[in-house]
């Protein structure tokens, strides 16, 4: 029985700092103009224009509206929203989601994620779509780490640069793998479909899966690449006390004596997108390359994109 207590509680740490999907200012005239909260009381980011959608179960939950693209358009608002793991709801929460009138939520967790942290709770009514995406094995290697309870092998496998080399391998492998691939291009044909919004997408943590998602759906729409950015970097502010208090549980826990070593695990950072975007330039020539060729994305889907979310 204590052995199957301690499975849970490691498994439980790991899927805090598993795979959920660069520093810079946004283009002048760029960024959002400021709304009001999607749902909830806005939580607080420091960027004028990002909505929230607050949840007792979620902490990177937002809509993707409000971005300007190069040319002066601007993302819609209730269209397009991104997510982390959806398990851990309240009935309240599924009452908020309910507000948003989904009708599709896409999964790229992977079929043991979902065990762990348990399926999505979600309001009735809305079609469910299960995409996972690879993570190389990465969540299996915290959870042996961690259970280790070796400070040893924990600074072996994951200190000295070693985790971020993990994670710059994973968003590599966004680019490189033909399933990968499929997963990320059959959902944004959802998205450009309107039939299947509003819809909202996720993984565990909503930032390295989710985040390249977002990354490309909003280069697509022809937001300037700073402003995709600092979409992706929001997920550190979003996930900041959620990360802090984990790393604490496995400090008094007894599970890691210098926890630290998994903040390049639970971070977005600038080089972990560089990566894919620079095997994006080593594979199709660049992003516009990935969209079409990688993806397979032609340019009545591209167009759909933006005539259904711009405005």
């Amino acid at each position: 029985m204590r052995a199957t207590r301690f499975r849970r509680t490691t498994a439980a740490v790991v899927s805090a700092v598993a795979l959920g999907c660069v520093p810079a200012h946004v283009a002048a005239g760029a960024s959002p103009a400021p709304p009001a909260a999607t749902a909830g009381a806005p939580r607080a980011t420091g960027e004028a224009g990002v909505r929230p959608v607050v949840l007792d179960g979620a902490v990177n939950v937002r809509d993707l509206g409000g971005y300007r693209t190069g040319t002066g358009r601007e993302v819609r608002y209730g269209r397009v929203f991104r997510a982390d793991a959806l398990g851990k709801l309240t009935d309240a929460d599924v009452a908020e989601l309910s507000a948003l009138h989904l009708r599709t939520v896409v999964d790229f967790r992977l079929a043991d994620e979902v065990g762990r942290d348990g399926a999505d709770r979600l309001p009735d009514g809305l079609t469910a779509v299960s995409r996972p995406v690879d993570d190389l094995g990465l969540s299996a290697t915290v959870l042996g780490v961690i259970g280790s309870r070796d400070p040893v092998r924990q600074r072996e496998v994951l200190g000295d640069g070693k985790a971020e080399r993990l994670m710059r391998a994973v968003y590599r492998t966004f680019v490189t793998d033909a399933d990968d691939r499929r997963q990320f291009a059959a959902t944004l044909r959802d998205i450009a479909d309107h039939e299947r919004s509003p819809l909202l997408y996720h993984c565990t943590s909503g930032k390295d899966r989710t985040g390249w998602m977002s990354y490309l759906l909003l280069r697509a729409l022809g937001v300037p690449s700073r402003t995709a950015e600092r979409d992706y970097l929001l997920s550190n502010s979003f996930r900041a006390e959620a990360d802090r208090k984990t790393r604490e549980g496995l400090r008094q826990a007894g599970l890691m004596q210098d926890p630290d070593l998994l903040v390049p695990l639970q971070e977005v950072r600038g080089d972990y997108l560089a990566a894919a975007l620079d095997q994006a330039e080593r594979d199709y020539g660049g992003l516009y390359g990935y969209l079409t060729r990688g993806l397979g994305l032609d340019a009545p889907t591209l167009a759909k994109l933006r005539a259904h979310l711009l405005k």
